[in-house]
């Protein structure tokens, strides 16, 4: 045990490699997720699978490692990282395949097992890597607990290292799939350095060969690893217009010229569609918001959280003349709106987390439009007691606020809806509800919230807005519903149904191959 030691570049240098791979470790991990959102989504049910896929991995690795370590006479560490390397390379080859053909298992059972069938084994490898650095690194019995604590220090070190270092700065300038290539070159890297010390060891068989030969396979396939997002639509009636892969998702434009329809989505989410000959705005519930400002004369100053397409905001300053400031947390959906939808602000526009954005605003603002409530992911925390509360305090005294929510209805009883109905009830003395498409079960449901009753009479609507408005008019029982709090908010849970049948539009719309990278 004591010669394996010293053949190694010193306790030092075996610090070095597990800290580096604990690095990759948690970048693995935090990529996984944006591999999958743009098919599954980024919910709930992939945060939970790929967090539970690498425990499992990671305790696999360790079992297996441990063994090997102790039995090892021909191999060493560098092997391990190498085939680590080689199958952290193929994610981005494999991601397309795998995703479709777990498509039939569903949104959390597919998920599950395309993060098992794409992370686990490159993980598992990585797991490897400590009980072999333990190994070595022992020098006799009484020395096993230090060399382990170190070892695993060392790693869990590296892996709060990985985290940071790839959402503060490699996220904001590389695509997920180009930090998986980077990733999976500097790997092979390691393993050469490893191999090279370890010559001394074994034979040069047993270290260098092998892991020059993992490498030349894994630089042979790099032009197909590299093309393998750019697969052609299978669905030829579709075309991209842009894509741009954020901090927070894949966006893209899509066009659908038959139709005459341009789409805005961000992973498997639509938010924003127009015409593509006249820009008019294609969605239905965005009908019924311009009409508010007629409920609660005079508008001057309004405020969107959730830009989208930005519709909305250009729809109040040409009908009313409303100063629109417009909250959106991604950049890339702001740059699409401008480019793509012919956005033109109004007002303030602010990039960034709604939470903290709110807490720096200053109001009164006549309309909050609250827009976060999409088909796809919930924002759960946009969705509380504390923030309603928060929106409330930015209100003017006859202001009103609007929040769209997509749901299904169950004549009025869906405890999604209802947990909305009752949040938005504590934080505000009136409300109403709007149903988007009459006679439909799966419909956007727009909130009406103020401190004032809502006048339907309004003398600046016209008679048949005012019918218009009524025929869509539903009553919600909220004692069927939870109070959200960002203490206890399950509606992610609660709209499981919702999401799953959302997905399923998108799929038989779109077709797979449009929400898979």
């Amino acid at each position: 045990m004591n010669n394996l030691s010293l053949n190694f570049p010193g306790r030092a240098g075996l610090y070095i490699t597990v800290f580096l791979t604990g690095a990759a470790v948690m970048i693995i991990e935090l990529l996984g997720t944006r591999m999958i959102a743009p098919f599954y989504g980024a919910s709930l049910y992939v945060w939970s699978s790929l967090i539970s896929v690498t425990m499992i991995a990671l305790s696999l690795g360790y079992f297996i490692g441990g063994r090997w370590a102790d039995r090892a006479k021909r191999t060493g560490l560098s092997l391990i990282i190498a085939l680590a390397a080689l199958l952290t390379l193929l994610i981005p080859w494999l991601t397309r395949p795998v995703l479709l053909a777990t498509d039939p298992l569903g949104l959390r059972t597919g998920a599950l097992v395309s993060a098992l069938a794409l992370f686990s084994p490159s993980l598992t490898f990585l797991g490897m890597v400590g009980p072999f650095a333990i190994r070595l690194s022992t020098v006799n019995l009484a020395g096993v607990g230090a060399s382990a604590g170190s070892i695993y220090g060392a790693s869990t070190l590296g892996s709060v290292v990985g985290t940071l270092f790839l959402g503060f700065y490699l996220f904001p300038v590389m695509g997920s799939r180009e930090i998986f290539i980077a990733l999976g070159l500097a790997l092979f890297l390691l393993s050469v350095v490893v191999a090279f010390y370890e010559r001394k060891r074994l034979k040069l068989a047993s270290t260098l060969l092998p892991v020059a030969f993992l490498a030349s396979i894994g630089i042979g396939l790099l032009p197909q690893i590299a093309g393998a997002g750019h697969a052609g639509s299978s669905k030829e009636s579709f075309q991209i217009q842009f894509e741009r892969e954020s901090l927070y998702g894949w966006v893209r434009v899509i066009d659908q010229p038959a139709q005459d329809l341009r789409l805005l989505t961000a992973d498997a989410s639509t938010i924003g569609a127009a015409s593509i000959s006249h820009g008019q705005n294609r969605l239905a519930y965005q009908h019924i918001v311009p009409l508010i400002p007629a409920l609660a004369p005079p508008m001057k100053r309004a405020l969107l959280i959730g830009q989208g397409a930005g519709h909305m905001a250009m729809a109040l300053e040409d009908r009313y003349g409303i100063v629109t400031d417009t909250l959106e947390i991604d950049p890339a959906v702001a740059e699409a709106a401008t480019h793509y939808f012919d956005f033109s602000p109004t007002g303030q526009v602010i990039v960034g987390d709604a939470r903290y954005e709110i807490r720096r605003l200053k109001g009164p603002y006549d309309l909050i439009i609250h827009d976060c409530f999409t088909g796809g992911v919930e924002p759960v925390h946009l969705l509380t007691i504390e923030t309603l509360t928060q929106l409330r305090s930015l209100l003017s005294e006859q202001g009103v606020l609007a929040l769209n929510f997509v749901a299904f209805s169950e004549n009025g009883k869906n405890i999604a809806l209802a947990s909305v109905a009752k949040t938005l009830s504590r934080a505000f003395p009136h409300q109403m509800v709007f149903v988007s498409e009459p006679g439909k079960d799966f419909n956007d449901f727009i909130f009406l919230a103020a401190n004032r009753p809502i006048d339907l009479d309004a003398k600046m609507l016209t008679f048949a807005q005012a019918s218009w408005l009524r025929q869509r008019l539903m009553t919600v029982d909220k004692t069927q519903g939870i109070l959200l709090t960002d203490d206890f908010n399950p509606l992610e849970y609660l709209q499981a149904r919702k999401a799953k049948h959302y997905r399923n539009i998108l799929v038989n719309w779109l077709g797979t191959d449009l929400l898979v990278r």
